[in-house]
């Protein structure tokens, strides 16, 4: 794994295999998924290690991730196959760990596996 933003968590894995719009598609009070398209329609994204493609979207959904920090709806730590430039921002704002995982790495992921992140052992 490729670390982009330092740090440590540890927690529930919520998996996609879609792109989070998070300025379009998530909620920044409660972390709720609100596009009825994407396969997470309904779920938070709060206290979990959120994998995930990659972020689209507008560069303001870094905002949003912000947002997410500050009203305690953030992810403990996201891990992406790609990093962008809002994702990540958004991520370095918020002080969210964020990893890039190898397509192997990101295929042995799956949601509800426990899993710990700390990018000083990487």
């Amino acid at each position: 794994m490729k670390v982009i933003v330092r740090g440590k968590a540890s927690g529930s894995v919520l998996k996609t295999n879609t792109p989070i719009n998070f300025l379009g598609s998530v909620d920044k009070k409660s972390g709720i998924i609100s596009d009825d398209k994407h396969d997470l329609v309904g779920r938070s994204v709060r206290d979990c290690i959120l994998v995930f493609p990659h972020g689209v979207g507008s560069s303001v959904g870094a905002y949003t991730i912000y947002s997410l920090k500050s009203s305690g709806s953030a992810p403990y730590a996201m891990v992406c196959k790609k990093a962008d430039i809002t994702v990540a921002s958004g991520c370095a704002l918020a002080n969210i760990p964020l990893v890039i995982a190898s397509e192997q790495e990101y295929e042995r992921l799956q949601s509800g596996q426990q899993l710990s992140i700390d990018t000083d052992m990487l």
